[in-house]
């Protein structure tokens, strides 16, 4: 259904590839998987985070199911139709001269209606299965990004890869303190999202942050009465002592 060329297995390569499969043939009910880590968390009894990679969570957004195949058989017929593909998509490749990923991927959809067409079997079920794809073009690219969570400080700042985010917002500037706020990041297309609502912000490098914000309260607060020096009356103890002295002396 998807072929996708890439430098190395990672989590962008995987979300490209599945953004391919929604937009040509809808959403599947599941995607059967090996146990790699991008996956599922591998880590048993991992003292942080949600149990779920980043990949988990957009499929579990988008109400795909994700099933790791849990015996040798079943990771055996992935493996053998990569085998296939490796031996006649490298010798296709090699036949157009075609040698740098860009260009390749041109060729896949080629590539993929040649394949189908020789080797794809009829089912016995000719049933549909993926389902429409509701979400818009942009919603679709926030579900397929990077997200994490940040709270915000008082000066409605956050600080994500090195740099500092000022959320300019009047509307909700008292609710977002202290609120925690998810950073998308779609290769580097960055979204601040509190309760799926996009904020407008303002981004400063670390060394360049902007001044911090004053409250009301501060900007109003009354400066400090100065107390007046004390002066003692002239009947204190202290003031006849040194009448006393000055008298004696004279």
């Amino acid at each position: 259904m998807v072929l996708h060329f890439v430098e190395q297995e990672c989590l962008q390569g995987y979300f490209d590839a599945i953004e391919k499969h929604l937009k040509s043939h809808g959403v599947p009910l599941a995607y059967y998987s090996d146990k790699h880590g991008i996956f599922r968390v591998n880590i048993k009894e991992a003292q942080s985070g949600t149990g779920k990679t980043q990949l988990g969570r957009a499929l579990e957004e988008l109400g795909i199911e994700l099933i790791c195949a849990n015996t040798p058989q079943a990771k055996g017929r992935v493996e053998k139709a990569n085998q296939t593909l490796q031996d006649r998509l490298v010798k296709e490749l090699r036949l157009r001269d075609i040698s740098d990923i860009n260009t390749a991927n041109v060729f896949l959809p080629e590539f993929i209606a040649d394949y189908n067409c020789r080797f794809a079997v009829v089912p016995e079920n000719g049933q549909d299965a993926h389902r429409a794809l509701k979400e818009d073009e942009d919603s679709l690219s926030i579900i397929l990004s990077k997200k994490q969570s940040r709270k915000v400080s008082k000066n409605l700042q956050l600080q994500y890869q090195n740099k500092v985010y000022q959320i300019q917002s009047k509307e909700l500037s008292y609710s977002l303190r202290g609120a925690m706020v998810t950073v998308s990041d779609n290769k580097g297309d960055i979204e601040l999202l509190y309760n799926t609502k996009k904020l407008v912000y303002q981004v400063f490098d670390r060394g360049n942050q902007p001044a911090p914000v004053q409250d009301s309260k501060q900007i109003q607060q009354p400066e400090p009465r100065q107390k007046p020096a004390y002066k003692p009356p002239a009947e204190h103890p202290w003031r006849k002592a040194y009448s006393k002295q000055r008298h004696q002396a004279a």
